[in-house]
């Protein structure tokens, strides 16, 4: 009878882990397509502006009008676009990351549930005189169980980082393109 428990019990967390991999598999296909449906709107927007500008070096007949083209307020511009592009994507990653932060969440929390009722059961089919043991395993499981939490904790603390970096990844690149916007307008004022 223990036996069939047991396995019914695996058979129960190995149909868990097969629902919570096909919910992570959606989560990263709906991830790309968001993350394809942006670049794809960002090429546009990136064919459509380098035609524009083509457009207007042609149509140049004097130097002045070249000058006007080179204006910090067109590398500002630039920069704005980038960083909206930017946050799309940064929102995009985020969501996913809740996403599977809330999964890996919920699997713990199954996980823990699933072997304190199976500690449950199998401790009350123990036999007459096992008492001093089931106690001793009961101080041990619970012990055990605070891994849980440490695993938990850990999973939090990863994506906690994640996000972290990408945020500062986000900022160097914002920062390095507001740069180019910068000298641009120096050169402009010392010439």
């Amino acid at each position: 009878m223990f036996q069939n428990q047991l396995n019914d019990q695996i058979a129960q967390a190995q149909a868990k882990a097969v629902e919570n991999a096909k919910h992570l598999a959606q989560v990263a296909v709906e991830s790309a397509q968001e993350l394809a449906e942006i670049n794809q709107a960002a090429a546009k927007d990136a064919l459509a502006a380098a035609q524009d500008a083509s457009s207007q070096l042609l149509a140049i007949k004097d130097p002045q009008q070249l000058s006007k083209l080179a204006q910090p307020e067109v590398a500002q511009e630039a920069a704005k676009y980038a960083a909206a592009y930017q946050a799309k994507v940064n929102k995009v990653v985020r969501n996913g990351n809740k996403e599977v932060a809330q999964v890996i969440d919920a699997s713990i929390d199954d996980a823990r549930d699933d072997l304190v009722k199976f500690v449950k059961e199998a401790t009350k089919t123990a036999p007459a005189g096992s008492e001093a043991f089931v106690s001793a395993f009961k101080t041990a499981f619970e012990s055990s169980l605070q891994q849980f939490d440490q695993v938990r904790a850990t999973a939090t603390d990863a994506f906690a980082n994640f996000e972290k970096s990408v945020d500062a990844a986000l900022a160097n690149i914002q920062g390095g393109q507001y740069a180019v916007a910068k000298p641009a307008a120096k050169a402009r004022k010392t010439a």
